[in-house]
């Protein structure tokens, strides 16, 4: 194999592809999601009281936060372009940056040099017979940008899978090497089981969702729900930045075929898969699926030209004229945009499509309710009144489509939590909506 003197050529530790491949000033990409690379990114935390001033670009990352810890401040800073938990209160304290992007717009900031990159760390698979590794459980956000860096430093664990389609990079491209042998970080999309609630929006949702249709999914609770709800649907596909386990039982119930899909039919499209093992060993060289850069999958004219697309996507609040907030609490930075405007904008372009934003109808044990006369002062708008189409409660379906701000209000009413529907009106009316 003629590959091999190169890959053991590069083969090295993280400690020792640290060293030689980060200097100070350094901008990295760290790939994310369950796909962390712990080994390099542990080594990097261990160097850094000798190094400043490096910058890590990231999205959603899961596991160990050590690298946002306040001892770290002047050594390594991170830009989250999608804050998970393990982050959060780094970048609310102003202790990390937050740089919001459409995710069908994440690569190209790298790829156009709008964030010049100098190192990329990866998470592979073993190098096949012709010595190509595969980006594994998380592509879309990690191919292009990997490909835009001067330097590239790979683990390649034994437990990542081999997935397919535009997922692949060959040994001679990587400087650096690290083999590794850990089991990949594991997220339930569902953790505790199907809440009331969670279930009755997921029953709402289902009703909308026609025979043929290709689905997204977004992160958490809710579309997970959903699935449990589509065993008498025919027909279905995936086209989504994201899958997770239950889409196995789907496939396997014969309900999701990607048979009727207009683009790559036959195929489940994405970008990364979070969930756990049962996911990961599924995807394993599965031609079923096929992973592409997020630039593709999330494209909202790419999105559109699936026939019945399905998006299903969340947020934190929604105001009585449709404005939906994902991205923050008020002022307080909380997550970002992720694929929801991509999706919402390109399956209400897509013939057929159903536009969904779910959320529970109250937070904070039911003393506060979701849907409120104006969102909360600093709030982000994620999807604009302009860009609305269903909202969903456990109590029920709200379309906004094409109605007015009068009739907005009293749907949005109607799907509220009855504790808080006197209050509501007397609000939409003090501000002439009713």
């Amino acid at each position: 194999m003629s590959w091999m003197k190169a890959y053991e050529s590069r083969v090295t530790t993280a400690k020792e592809a640290i060293r030689k491949g980060v200097k100070s000033g350094d901008r990295i990409f760290l790939t994310g999601n369950c796909s962390v690379p712990k080994v390099l990114l542990e080594a990097l935390v261990k160097r850094a009281p000798e190094l400043e001033n490096i910058e890590i670009c990231h999205a959603l990352t899961i596991g160990s936060s050590d690298y946002v810890a306040p001892e770290m401040e002047g050594h390594i800073r991170a830009n989250s372009l999608f804050i998970g938990p393990n982050v959060r209160q780094a970048v609310q304290e102003g202790r990390a940056d937050f740089t919001p992007v459409l995710l069908s717009e994440f690569t190209l900031l790298f790829k156009e040099n709008i964030l010049p990159l100098d190192v990329a760390f990866v998470h592979l698979s073993p190098p096949d017979e012709h010595g190509f590794c595969s980006y594994g459980i998380e592509t879309g956000l990690t191919k292009t940008p990997a490909e835009s860096a001067r330097i590239i430093i790979a683990e390649l664990n034994e437990n990542m899978p081999r997935c397919l389609g535009d997922s692949f990079i060959h040994v001679s491209r990587l400087d650096y090497i690290v083999p590794v042998d850990y089991d990949l970080m594991e997220l339930p999309m569902s953790e505790g089981g199907l809440s009331d609630v969670h279930a009755k929006i997921g029953q709402h949702i289902a009703e909308l969702i026609p025979d043929g249709a290709t689905m997204q999914m977004g992160i958490g609770a809710i579309p997970d729900a959903v699935l449990n709800f589509l065993q008498d649907k025919r027909d279905l596909g995936v086209h989504t930045e994201l899958f997770s386990d239950s889409v196995i039982d789907m496939v396997e119930a014969g309900v999701i075929t990607n048979a009727r899909k207009t683009l790559n039919p036959g195929k489940i499209t994405a970008g990364f898969m979070i969930g756990t093992n049962r996911i990961y060993e599924w995807a394993h060289d599965n031609p079923l699926i096929e992973l592409r850069r997020s630039e593709y999958i999330n494209d909202p004219f790419i999105i559109a030209q699936n026939y019945r697309q399905v998006a299903i996507n969340s947020a934190i609040e929604v105001d009585l004229t449709g404005q939906v907030c994902a991205d923050s609490i008020g002022p307080k930075l909380y997550s970002g945009v992720g694929g929801q405007l991509d999706f919402i904008y390109g399956a209400s372009r897509s013939e057929g499509g159903v536009p969904i934003i779910a959320l529970p109808a109250t937070a904070r044990g039911g003393t506060v309710s979701r849907i409120a006369p104006m969102l909360k002062q600093g709030a982000g708008v994620v999807t604009s009144r302009y860009h609305v189409h269903y909202i969903v409660t456990e109590y029920g379906v709200a379309n906004l489509y094409g109605k007015t701000i009068r009739q907005r209000a009293q749907e949005l009413i109607n799907i509220a939590a009855p504790q808080f529907r006197d209050e509501l009106t007397h609000a939409a009316k003090e501000l002439n909506y009713i």
